[in-house]
């Protein structure tokens, strides 16, 4: 595997000496590893139960509005690319291989399989299918945000199956209230 081949994120990255900054098209990012984020979120689940999840889905969430919103501005694109953009982009970024299985800009709703989620995938490696209920709330925040800041519309998002709970993959459904 040759680093940044065919992968448009990884080749345009910009890294600053001397701010120690990582950025993509004037965004900042950071690198850190899947299981320092579970074992974060782990820990605030035992200390919250369910809340812990809702407190990492509300961050993705404006990550995705913030990050839809940019993208669509800086790079010219249409809702539907947008989307389609911010989709591979979780890819190349390594969060997984995103597919898109419906986009309805009528209803709206977003389908989306995850296939290999990097969170997932942190929990299934110690203990596969061992998870009680699904577990990648920063996935499904960020593709609820996207649509809520494209489309200005509220919406409600799911995981209706997990990677850590023993699916094939994470299926994500983000619909208009």
């Amino acid at each position: 595997m040759v680093a940044g081949a065919n992968n448009q994120i990884v080749s345009q990255l910009a890294w600053s000496a001397e701010t120690g900054a990582l950025s993509f098209n004037g965004v900042r990012y950071l690198l850190i590893r899947p299981e320092t984020l579970m074992q974060w979120q782990q820990g605030v689940e035992a200390e919250l139960s369910t809340r812990a999840g809702e407190l990492a889905y509300w961050g993705g969430f404006r990550g995705g509005q913030l990050s839809g919103q940019r993208y669509k501005e800086s790079l010219g694109l249409n809702v539907r690319q947008a989307v389609e953009f911010m989709c591979r982009m979780g890819g190349e970024i390594g969060w997984g291989r995103f597919e898109i299985v419906q986009l309805d800009l009528q209803r709206p709703a977003l389908e989306v399989v995850v296939h290999n989620s990097a969170f997932a995938q942190a929990l299934a490696g110690a203990r596969p299918g061992g998870q009680l209920r699904p577990v990648c709330h920063l996935i499904r925040g960020v593709l609820g945000g996207l649509l809520n800041g494209l489309l200005e519309v509220p919406v409600r998002a799911q995981e209706s199956e997990c990677l850590a709970a023993g699916a094939a993959g994470c299926r994500f459904v983000v619909q208009a209230e």
